[in-house]
């Protein structure tokens, strides 16, 4: 299940988001907001990516303007590895190097046709594990507030 959130500037391209994920016979649960009022992305970006970390979600998409303060929120959960990406190869490079579980999105940085080639490529990609996964390990000790 796909964890979907977003900020007032991003209800459009969450709802492009939605029809894809339909379309692609995926399931998405959507923790707000839920209309153009005005309100603070922190809150949904934490919601999502808590359900993220506790494995209600597999992983999650979000959106704001930029894509980058919703990450920041959600990057504060434990166990998240945000990428936030206005292109294909980063988002894919994201997940099969870095493994990351929630990918954001700007609203008014990507236009829709391109965030949504950015969310297939990195819904699709593989974590290739290897030397990836020491690497993840580490950012995980640093997590953890380990020294390295």
């Amino acid at each position: 299940m796909i964890a979907l959130a977003c900020d007032h500037s991003g209800i459009e391209l969450k709802k492009e988001i939605m029809a894809m994920l339909d379309a692609m016979g995926l399931t998405w649960k959507d923790f707000g907001t839920y209309d153009t009022a005005s309100c603070d992305y922190p809150v949904y970006g934490y919601r999502a990516a808590k359900a993220v970390a506790s494995g209600e979600c597999d992983r999650g998409i979000l959106i704001c303007g930029t894509g980058i303060g919703i990450g920041i929120a959600a990057s504060k959960v434990r166990g998240i590895r945000v990428c936030s990406c206005s292109d294909v190869y980063s988002a894919e490079l994201s997940k099969r190097h870095n493994n990351s579980n929630i990918l954001t999105l700007g609203a008014r940085v990507v236009g829709i046709d391109l965030a949504k080639m950015i969310a297939t490529h990195w819904l699709t990609a593989e974590f290739e594990g290897g030397r990836h996964q020491r690497r993840v390990d580490l950012l995980t000790a640093i997590e953890n507030g380990e020294e390295l």
